[in-house]
């Protein structure tokens, strides 16, 4: 008995020696977490897991404009003030390789949702981008509208498409030497965005832009960016008082005036309506120098239409080329870069970005009078403008532009007044 006790603690007391380092290492403490992040800077409001997984950054950006037409008597706008973007956004990330973004906007005509995707990507080369977006297809509208050197886009804008929902794979390679993304959309009319599909078809959109010498600072060639986008759909409209389900809407000048309109377009009588294919091609390129800027795109539109038991293919053409120059800074495509912050102590810093640019619209003759009234639509438009636009430093900035844009058709009589606008704006974005 004696004998079995002993051989008992002799096995007992080996456990208990084995299972001791177990104890001591189940008792060490835990190492803390490290706790997560919050950043307030120009960047705006971020808080971040310390692994940087986590992220949400809170932004936003204010615009305030003045929009003052100069001896147009026969203009259907007024002189006004008005805000006219107010966007409130959050971007941020999960899990380190899920992007999203939800950018509504409450300012002229609003509110409505501009963005809001997510975005996933498991590699750089590699994106796979889900819900509303901005349709990846004309280069100034790709430039965000806080960075672009006038306060209106130009007319190409008439003829792009411009945000739609869907799906987009995209990515850059070669360290964003190329960049790539193509996009299954519900299909866009020209120079909108629709929230819905509203005839069972969608867009196939495709774009291409290379930056060959990207990041060698030794070449003057560094800022040189040339692409080219094509759209391709079959939209088919039905007569309706709203142009969004006639698949067709009015064209605008850069003072936001409409300048061509397809028959009806909520009016009363016959209704003209996309009625098949409707292809875009738009070949783009920018380059950036130091202080100099250069940009230029052009746009053609073909598009299938039809009035009753009349079709036709009209083919659209837009175009665009503007030059700016940078005093106290440096040009880029996200906007004037100032070698340094404005100091209202001393008066000193900030940058001061001077633009001129030429733009073009022709609508193509076949369009009349079949489809669109020559009497209340243009056939072709010829704008010149320039911008001035002071960067108080990289968020704050104040503009003020004059257009001038003459016409050919468009009036009971002859051609349609000429355009000229002054515009200014007072942006914060952050």
């Amino acid at each position: 008995m004696s004998a079995i006790s002993a051989a008992h603690l002799a096995t007992l007391g080996s456990l208990l020696l084995a299972a001791s380092p177990v104890r001591a290492q189940a008792t060490e403490p835990e190492k803390p977490l490290e706790p997560p992040t919050v950043q307030l800077s120009e960047e705006g409001y971020t808080l971040s897991s310390a692994d940087k997984a986590f992220v949400l950054k809170i932004r936003g950006q204010l615009q305030g404009d003045g929009r003052f037409y100069v001896a147009d008597s026969d203009r259907s706008g007024t002189n006004t003030f008005l805000i006219r973007r107010l966007r409130p956004f959050l971007d941020g990330t999960l899990f380190g390789f899920v992007d999203f973004r939800l950018m509504p906007d409450f300012g002229y005509m609003q509110p409505l949702v501009q963005d809001a995707y997510i975005d996933l990507h498991p590699v750089e080369w590699l994106r796979l981008r889900a819900g509303r977006f901005k349709t990846p297809f004309g280069l100034e509208l790709l430039q965000a509208n806080t960075d672009v050197p006038f306060i209106e886009r130009s007319l190409t804008f008439d003829l792009v498409p411009v945000r739609d929902a869907g799906v987009q794979l995209h990515g850059d390679i070669a360290g964003g030497r190329l960049q790539y993304a193509f996009a299954v959309v519900n299909g866009d009319p020209d120079g909108a965005s629709i929230d819905v599909n509203t005839d069972d078809s969608f867009d196939l959109v495709a774009r291409v832009f290379a930056q060959p010498f990207k990041g060698d600072t030794s070449s003057a060639l560094q800022g040189l960016g040339l692409g080219v986008a094509v759209s391709r759909g079959l939209q088919f409209g039905t007569p309706s008082a709203t142009t969004s389900a006639t698949g067709l809407v009015p064209q605008r000048s850069t003072g936001q005036e409409i300048i061509f309109s397809y028959l009806n377009n909520g009016t009363t009588g016959p209704t003209t309506i996309a009625n098949g294919e409707h292809v875009r091609l738009s070949p783009q390129g920018y380059f950036y120098w130091g202080p100099v800027g250069l940009l230029a795109e052009y746009v053609l539109s073909s598009q299938e239409v039809s009035i009753g038991d009349q079709r036709a293919r009209l083919r659209h053409h837009a175009w665009q080329a503007y030059a700016s120059y940078v005093l106290g800074g440096d040009a880029s495509f996200t906007g004037p870069k100032p070698r340094r912050p404005f100091d209202p102590k001393t008066g000193q810093g900030g940058a001061l970005e001077l633009s001129v640019r030429y733009q073009g619209l022709d609508m193509d003759d076949d369009a009349f009078p079949v489809f669109a009234d020559p009497t209340r639509s243009v056939s072709r438009a010829r704008g010149f403008g320039v911008a001035t636009l002071f960067a108080f430093n990289r968020r704050v900035r104040f503009a003020l532009n004059y257009h001038r844009t003459d016409y050919v058709g468009g009036a009971l009589e002859g051609d349609r007044e000429a355009e000229n606008v002054v515009m200014s704006r007072f942006q914060v974005a952050f």
